[in-house]
């Protein structure tokens, strides 16, 4: 099963977040693109032809993001969209974060 598939679990605070080991893991499962940013968030641009295909990916990741739970930074500018991912209970990284960057990806994947 991909990890676009999987369910993102709300996540009640209290648990630690993913280490690095396990991290990096599921970093090499997602789509070329995603990295950490400096403040150890998954982060991604996608880049399209106009403005308007960017804000229909953005409408299609939110209704993911809603359905999911699940809710990422999304930064909408002409022709790029940035997904920032983490969990913000722990203000750290849990699988439902990996779950929820591949879901965008697929997203992205169906765009055309």
């Amino acid at each position: 099963m991909s990890l676009a598939d999987k369910q993102c679990v709300p996540c009640r605070g209290g648990v630690p977040p993913l280490e690095s080991p396990k991290v990096q893991e599921l970093l090499g499962q997602l789509e070329t693109g995603w990295a950490l940013n400096p403040s150890g968030h998954l982060e991604r641009m996608y880049l399209f032809h106009n403005f308007a295909e960017a804000l229909a990916f953005v409408n299609r990741v939110g209704a993911v993001a809603e359905a999911e739970g699940h809710h990422p930074d999304i930064y909408l500018a002409w022709g790029k969209c940035t997904v920032e991912l983490w969990t913000h209970k722990i203000n750290g990284l849990t699988e439902s974060d990996f779950y929820m960057a591949a879901k965008a990806d697929r997203a992205f994947s169906s765009h055309d």
